[in-house]
């Protein structure tokens, strides 16, 4: 069993998995289910100074991923100080409490939240390309309180000037990334809009956000030395794997805890330390930023180069050559046959490959 604990910016976390701040995690109750159901965190809903009115219908699972209009949280500040705090707090997991927007709004909650919180998260949701707003935030939040400041940052501006600006301003971690909009979608049935917000639009999350999310943690982690939670379309414990790889300490889960309920927690914490044990990893740390480290030493190429075929391993599945189009392979007597002169080396029957006969040269 390889060891799964990480430490990001002085919080010791028993496992490098836990939920985003959203609908898993709405009150107390939701908190501690997502605690026994093996999250190594707690991160609470988002609160502001006064309760969200937020739009219906808000939230729809769509091909490939998931819109949702939500907003923070409908819930009073006064209710979660009162009772959904202690809950998440009486879990005994490191509580991680979510607030926005302003910097005068985190100026008035960040103390009143103190008691509970071994961390806070800003969300920068709604401040566009200007990082002052964010700064602000950040050095109100700060100045509030004596506990590590993680900001949100949202995937609109350019992640590495935001980052800078972050640390810039006192941030002790990073959260990449929000979700990414405005976006629409439309039930072809009916005609109508599936998202009830007032322009009809929602913020696309869930599986289809995961290479966008991968991108911006690529950035930062090359950015700013901060420890960073990546956030976006993880659903399996290699997806997980991928954020370490470019760079995340730990990760955020939100729309698969929707789609799949609490349970997802454990399930991400057993397939990360599976896959560990199976590559020979003892620790996550083994694999933090490996692919930073490979993408800095690769040796950029123009030409084409063919893949490398184990016809051995190769089950003649016919994927690869159905979606070659420069006709390069082909499957005969159930083994594929690869014509290097035809070869363009665009590698897309190397990522199609279910057995991994073909792999990059």
């Amino acid at each position: 069993m390889a060891n799964l604990n990480v430490t990001i910016a002085g919080l010791t976390l028993s496992n490098p998995v836990m939920p985003a701040p959203g609908p898993p995690v709405w009150n107390g109750e939701a908190m501690a289910a997502c605690a026994a159901a093996g999250a190594g965190a707690i991160v609470s809903k988002t609160v502001s100074v006064r309760p969200a009115q937020v739009p219906t219908p808000n939230m729809a699972q769509v091909r490939g991923g998931f819109l949702n209009t939500e907003l923070w949280s409908e819930l009073p500040v006064e209710q979660f100080i009162e009772r959904e705090y202690p809950l998440a707090k009486a879990t005994g997991l490191p509580l991680i409490i979510s607030l926005g927007y302003t910097a005068e709004e985190i100026a008035d909650l960040a103390p009143r939240v103190r008691p509970f919180a071994d961390g806070l998260e800003l969300s920068t949701h709604y401040i566009g390309d200007d990082p002052t707003p964010m700064m602000n935030a950040i050095r109100a939040a700060k100045d509030a309180v004596d506990v590590p400041v993680f900001v949100k940052l949202s995937p609109f501006r350019d992640m590495k000037s935001a980052a800078q600006a972050a640390a810039e301003a006192g941030a002790d971690g990073i959260v990449a990334i929000n979700s990414f909009g405005p976006c629409l979608g439309v039930d072809a049935e009916t005609g109508h809009l599936l998202m009830g917000s007032q322009g009809g639009y929602g913020w696309l999350s869930g599986t289809a956000l995961k290479p966008l999310a991968l991108r911006c943690v690529f950035d930062v982690a090359r950015a700013v030395d901060l420890p960073i939670v990546g956030v976006g379309g993880i659903s399996r414990g290699i997806d997980a794997i991928e954020f370490f790889m470019v760079g995340a300490s730990a990760v955020g889960l939100c729309t698969e805890a929707i789609l799949k309920g609490p349970q997802v927690f454990g399930k991400v914490v057993r397939e990360i330390d599976a896959w560990l044990d199976q590559h020979g990893y003892n620790s996550i740390q083994d694999v933090q930023g490996l692919a930073i480290r490979n993408w800095e030493q690769r040796a950029f190429r123009t030409h084409h180069v063919p893949p490398v075929l184990d016809v051995d391993a190769c089950t003649g599945c016919g994927l690869c050559e159905t979606s070659c189009v420069y006709d390069a392979i082909r499957v005969v007597d159930r083994k594929a046959v690869l014509d290097e002169e035809r070869c363009y080396g665009c590698g897309l029957c190397v990522s199609r490959c279910p057995v991994r006969a073909l792999a990059l040269a």
